[in-house]
């Protein structure tokens, strides 16, 4: 009998969408910090987008981008905190079909060591939606590198594998 881990994914192709009305694909750190982590780590960004701080647009390019055959998973940086700007997790949490509590829990335990309490401001989340793993990660770029290299990069392969089973 194989191993559950036997299914994992070698190559993860990820879409990666900044959601921000003041930054630019020219000027987005946390962005460019994921990309990189991503890429040094052998996976692909198979496609990159930045969305206004609007939730039906937030909505809408979450439903395309797990809806293309080429995005294994789907990672969002900023709109997680609690400004009334901040509407990615409400989104998220709208149209995630399954939520992965785990992530936000571990996320915020591993921030806290670095921001102290004011940890618990961040909605940071992850889910699944479509057979397609989503992650929201805050705009920072030290927390955008903390959740892509600690948390998704070493678990998005059997996430993708699980979700699609």
């Amino acid at each position: 009998m194989g191993h559950h881990h036997d299914h994992d994914i070698a190559d993860i192709t990820i879409a990666l969408v900044t959601i921000s009305t003041s930054r630019t694909l020219d000027d987005d750190p946390a962005g460019d910090a994921i990309a990189v982590a991503i890429e040094d780590a052998g996976s692909t960004v198979v496609e990159r987008r930045l969305v206004d701080d609007d939730a039906d647009a937030i909505e809408a390019a979450l439903l395309e981008l797990v809806d293309a055959p080429e995005v294994d998973a789907v990672v969002t940086t900023g709109g997680t905190g609690i400004t009334p700007d901040d509407v990615t997790i409400d989104v998220a949490e709208r149209v995630l079909e399954i939520d992965l509590p785990g992530f936000g829990e571990e996320f915020r335990r591993r921030s806290f060591a670095e921001v102290g309490t004011r940890a618990m401001a961040t909605r940071a989340t992850a889910g699944v939606l479509a057979g397609v793993p989503v992650f929201c990660l805050p705009g920072s770029e030290n927390a955008a590198r903390l959740g892509i290299e600690a948390l998704i990069l070493p678990e998005v392969a059997h996430l993708v594998a699980m979700a699609t089973r």
